[in-house]
């Protein structure tokens, strides 16, 4: 993209400064900060409120479905948004899309701070999720409009560090508001510090980012207009919904038969979204799927390995913060701190990760899934041993070890699926396996919360503590199985990462979307 500098940049920069003038200026290192800005601000709210989650079903009452859609609906939205949060940026300009997506999420987060019932709450994440999407995209186009290629490493080294003590320290954030109680806001504060943070952002962003033109002409010179496929989003969108919320809502409804019925009219609708991708692709119009993409039998088993392993977080989820909040009392602060180990292992895990998959191929994602599983099986062990009575103390090694296995397969994961991928084919396959990402972790925390929630109810023979105990274990097993189908799809990939010879290739919205599982 030629990207021209926006006014105001410094004195002796004038509007409308070439790229060249813009990546020779101090200014540009201001400019990337409002960049990782945006990205550190989807990052925490995909996590912070999974800390936050029982304290907000408690003061806004609701059912404990209110605890899983408060994350679900962020990912979910996020998930159909993302494939067409790409293209907004071709057609409209990066810096222009990233500003409207901003200011939105800005102001969605203020909604959700305002929210009076869980209704309004679910309604105002899903906006979150949405705009996160379409800010999302454009982080890394920014990136490099502001950096010339051999300076990427230096860009990209400082982003990756930020954003892995931003998933490290979000959840320990998110208790320490809590607990803190700021001007009497409780919860309401982790959505409340978006609204200075990302209006300073958006300041600085107007001033200082590069205005790119529209991509748009590109696709007409080639003879193929580049308009949005609203309804192939549309019919992808209803697609997701269709599976996840008879997941999410099961238990609480008593699983009535139109509940499967959505359930089969969700792939009857991702059939229809298949053939339309086609028609729209044999029409001469740009599809918003490429399929060719899924002929690639490595990257079709990559698509199914992150169902797999990004579902598997659902499970953790609920071991780590509601049973510890809900079943054993511990306030939010108690709750991130005795799992900020894991954060911490999967921060190191990550490095392990990067710096060993080139020579090790996808054996490290198979190395990583036994040491995660090793982590989890002492984590049933220590609920089986000490019961009620388990502590901070306890959990600790168990995991430590946990997170070192998930980082260890989350930075080589997207080398790995997309190594056998046609250069002409990167844009879908990074869209659709980032979607899936998102897609997978609503999947995982609706389904394995429907077993834990299914559980963790007290009957006459159980009280509350042992119920939610019955419920951790269980829910930890069903989170093992999963990373065992992990393990087995793992061997369907390509054995080699893809080539990282590009600058671009150092980063991809794939690993910022896995760091915010962490």
């Amino acid at each position: 993209m030629e990207a021209t500098a926006s006014a105001g940049m410094s004195k002796g920069t004038a509007p409308g400064a070439s790229r060249g003038a813009l990546t020779g200026g101090r200014w540009r290192w201001i400019a990337f900060g409002t960049v990782i800005t945006a990205a550190v601000m989807d990052l925490l709210d995909s996590t912070i409120a999974q800390v936050a989650a029982p304290t907000i079903r408690h003061q806004l009452g609701g059912s404990y479905a209110v605890i899983e859609w408060v994350t679900a609906s962020y990912t979910l939205a996020m998930a159909v948004g993302l494939l067409t949060g790409g293209r907004l940026g071709d057609l409209f300009g990066r810096r222009r899309v990233l500003l409207i997506g901003m200011a939105g999420f800005v102001a969605a987060s203020a909604a959700c701070a305002a929210a009076a019932n869980p209704g309004e709450l679910i309604a105002a994440r899903a906006a979150q999720g949405a705009l996160g999407a379409i800010m999302l995209p454009q982080v890394f186009g920014l990136i490099r409009d502001l950096f010339e290629a051999h300076e990427m490493g230096k860009a990209f080294g400082v982003y990756g560090p930020v954003m892995g003590l931003s998933a490290m320290l979000g959840p320990i954030a998110s208790g320490g508001l809590i607990s803190l109680n700021v001007f009497g806001t409780g919860w309401r504060m982790i959505f409340l510090v978006n609204v200075p943070i990302g209006l300073l952002a958006l300041v600085t962003g107007a001033r200082l980012l590069p205005a790119g033109a529209a991509a748009g002409g590109a696709g007409a010179r080639n003879g193929q207009r580049r308009r949005l496929d609203l309804p192939g989003a549309a019919l992808a969108g209803t697609a997701m919904f269709l599976l996840v919320y008879p997941l999410a809502q099961g238990h609480e409804l008593g699983w009535p038969g139109w509940l499967f019925g959505m359930l089969a009219a969700s792939a009857l609708v991702l059939a229809g979204f298949a053939w339309y991708q086609q028609r729209r692709k044999n029409s001469g119009a740009a599809p918003l799927v490429e399929v060719s993409v899924f002929t690639h039998r490595a990257y079709s088993m990559g698509i199914l390995f992150s169902i797999a392993f990004i579902g598997s977080l659902g499970g953790i989820v609920m071991i780590f913060n509601v049973f510890l909040q809900n079943g054993l009392g511990f306030t939010p602060w108690h709750s991130a701190v005795t799992t900020a180990p894991w954060a911490a292992g999967a921060f190191v895990g990550s490095a392990i990760g990067g710096i060993t998959m080139t020579k090790l191929g996808r054996r490290v994602l198979h190395a990583g899934l036994v040491v995660e599983t090793a982590g989890l099986v002492g984590i049933y062990l220590v609920l089986r041993n000490a019961g009620g009575g388990v502590g901070t103390v306890d959990l600790l090694a168990p995991m430590i070890v946990g997170g070192i296995g998930m980082g260890m397969v989350f930075v080589p994961l997207f080398d790995i699926v997309m190594a056998g991928v046609r250069p002409q084919e990167m844009g879908t396959a990074s869209g659709v396996l980032q979607t899936t990402n998102s897609l997978a972790m609503s999947l995982g925390i609706a389904g394995l919360g429907a077993i834990f929630f299914a559980l963790a109810t007290p009957t006459g023979r159980t009280g509350h503590v042992a119920a939610y105990l019955t419920a951790a274990e269980w829910t930890t097993l069903a989170t093992i199985g999963l990373l065992a189908a992990s393990f087995a799809i793992a061997f369907g990939l390509p054995r080699r990462a893809r080539e990282m010879d590009a600058p671009e290739a150092t980063a991809t919205p794939e690993r910022e979307a896995a760091l915010q599982s962490v």
